[in-house]
């Protein structure tokens, strides 16, 4: 489990959640263009409760979908390239 501090270092961008959580992402840009956002959604504790992977297209639109935790689903097509 990472501490606030550790996801803070990893994530640069965050908000508060309602219940006392965070909502941590990051974007990466690949290679292709593409813009790949992962997002950590914690408690209170910091306990991780959901990972995933959104990616989007060189226009900003949501493509794709990969949810990692707590079941990796795989990925999930939202719209067509």
């Amino acid at each position: 489990m990472a501490t606030r501090r550790q996801n803070e270092s990893k994530f640069p961008h965050w908000i508060d959640l309602p219940d006392q959580g965070r909502l941590y992402w990051r974007d990466v840009r690949s290679r292709s263009g593409k813009i790949v956002r992962y997002i950590k959604i914690v408690d209170v504790a910091e306990t991780t409760r959901e990972f995933r992977q959104e990616v989007y297209d060189a226009r900003g639109e949501l493509i794709e979908i990969h949810e990692k935790f707590p079941i990796d689903r795989g990925h999930q097509r939202v719209k067509k390239e």
